[in-house]
């Protein structure tokens, strides 16, 4: 009679798990080795999810959903792949862009009359003559003879960095050779050199002259008098450098953000050691087809996803970079002013703890990493405060006029700079005016009696501001980077700060 009841009561459990959805671990008979099942562990036989619903059989898929799980694991692995993907694809780009215009570690692609507007470029300014160098270690180890009085940095083709050079490097802008050592290198390391210990084989590396009394000629002739790369073997025999001029010339160093983007980052991994990175985003890599030593050749059904993922990561990109939030990001509580950089220029937000959102907006919108540009460094270095909405919250609106106000002792020790970039290209706005910018170098800035300056952003110039302008244009959105270049303590305990851009009435 006891067996029967207990029989009885456990169909009722069963058939009560099945009403409301809970699953039961426990089964219609007892065995001897039958124990309570905690909560949790087992599943019941139908789910209502966010892909629809999923059908098993005591815990076991059916195919119909074995095949929804694995579309969707698929898609969000290659979304994520994307995203810490960034980095790689935008040095990927750059190196490719570069090779157009000459031979790798032999060609400087300068701005010798500066960066305007036809430059296709990452959040370029118009204030110094950039230098891009792509060096490459494949064939041994590389001496780069480093210019006086440059500003530089050598990042991987990760897109970590690895040095500083000139100002704020070993150099500490004397200028001097620097000996980049392929990865692993095990060989005899020569005395005599500032030593660059790169995991990579490719890296970038930039660096930018200045002007002088508002000339750029002295910093470009320095720079072709002074800049020499070479192997170490052929440091008695040194090839000549090449010199490729882009100032005013259209030229294109953003990289892609569709399917293509795949493509590049495979390249990157066929190329260069797996060392350089880590195990879980190469895992993540080669999960969605993108291994070292393996072709890339994803089947229909793998290369609609990645098409997929490509279009909903270049979304999330600009979501994260133009609307972010995480509060770190903003430099005033209430405020549309960001920062470059949150997290220092290892975008952690703790030692050892990646800050995802961090890196995701700094590798869309820019380039260039170095901690002389995340240090507080007083009178030195420069400052990025940037926005992209205005102070209501809004987006700026290229049919519209704004207002920028910068009170009395604007806090830098050498120039400030407002530069106006495109929204979608995240390069200089291309407009009437070759360098869509106002800055305190310009000739004929309007400075008011306290000292305070005001800028205007919008189609026309208002009455009497026409060298405080930078134009936009109707249907193009747009954002915009304050520079502050020797920035002072003002600056840093915010005793001294921008107005928000107010749309004018």
């Amino acid at each position: 009679m006891k067996s029967i009841l207990l029989t009885a009561a456990l169909a009722l459990v069963g058939a009560a798990s099945l009403l409301t959805g809970c699953a039961t671990s426990t089964p219609a008979k007892q065995y001897k080795m039958t124990t309570p099942i905690a909560p949790g562990v087992a599943v019941p036989d139908k789910i209502e999810s966010s892909i629809g619903t999923l059908h098993l059989s005591d815990g076991y898929p059916d195919g119909e959903t074995i095949e929804k799980i694995y579309d969707n694991l698929d898609r969000s692995r290659a979304l994520q792949a994307y995203l810490l993907a960034l980095p790689i694809v935008n040095q990927a780009a750059m190196r490719d862009s570069l090779r157009q215009y000459g031979s790798v570690n032999t060609t400087d692609v300068i701005w010798e009359n500066l960066v305007d507007s036809k430059t296709v470029e990452l959040t370029a300014n118009d204030n110094t003559v950039y230098s891009f160098i792509w060096v490459d270690t494949h064939k041994g180890p590389l001496v780069v003879e480093v210019p006086p009085m440059v500003l530089g940095l050598i990042d991987d083709f990760w897109y970590r960095w690895v040095a500083d050079i000139g100002i704020t490097g070993e150099d500490r802008g004397k200028g001097g050779k620097y000996l980049i050592l392929p990865p692993g290198y095990k060989g005899e390391v020569p005395a005599g050199y500032f030593i660059v210990r790169p995991s990579t084989y490719g890296n970038w590396m930039p660096f930018r002259s200045f002007l002088v009394d508002g000339s750029p000629k002295p910093g470009v002739e320095s720079v072709k008098k002074n800049l020499k790369i070479y192997h170490l073997a052929d440091a008695a025999n040194p090839p000549e450098m090449k010199y490729v001029n882009l100032s005013g010339i259209p030229s294109n160093f953003c990289p892609p953000s569709d399917y293509t983007f795949w493509s590049l980052l495979d390249k990157v991994i066929q190329e260069e050691p797996s060392e350089g990175s880590d195990p879980t985003t190469l895992g993540l890599f080669a999960s969605i087809g993108i291994q070292k030593g393996m072709p890339f050749n994803p089947d229909p059904r793998m290369k609609k996803i990645l098409e997929d993922a490509a279009n909903i990561g270049a979304v999330a990109a600009r979501t994260i970079a133009y609307k972010i939030r995480d509060k770190d990001a903003f430099i005033y509580p209430d405020s549309t002013w960001r920062k470059p950089f949150f997290g220092g220029y290892k975008f952690e937000v703790a030692p050892g703890v990646a800050n995802l959102d961090g890196a995701i907006f700094f590798y869309f919108l820019a380039t260039g990493v170095t901690p002389a540009m995340a240090t507080r460094m007083v009178g030195e270095g420069s400052q990025y405060p940037w926005s992209c909405q205005d102070s209501n919250g809004n987006p700026f609106d290229g049919a519209k006029t704004y207002k920028l106000h910068l009170p009395p002792n604007i806090p830098v020790k050498d120039f400030w700079s407002v530069i106006v970039y495109d929204i979608q290209t995240r390069s200089m706005l291309q407009t009437d005016q070759q360098f869509p910018s106002v800055s305190s170098q310009k000739e004929g800035v309007k400075v008011n009696a306290d000292g305070s300056v005001d800028i205007y952003f919008g189609p026309k110039a208002p009455a009497g501001f026409e060298n405080n302008w930078v134009q936009t244009i109707p249907g193009k959105g747009w954002f915009m980077i304050l520079r502050l270049y020797g920035p002072l303590e003002p600056w840093f305990n915010k005793t001294w700060r921008p107005g928000e851009i107010e749309l004018v009435n």
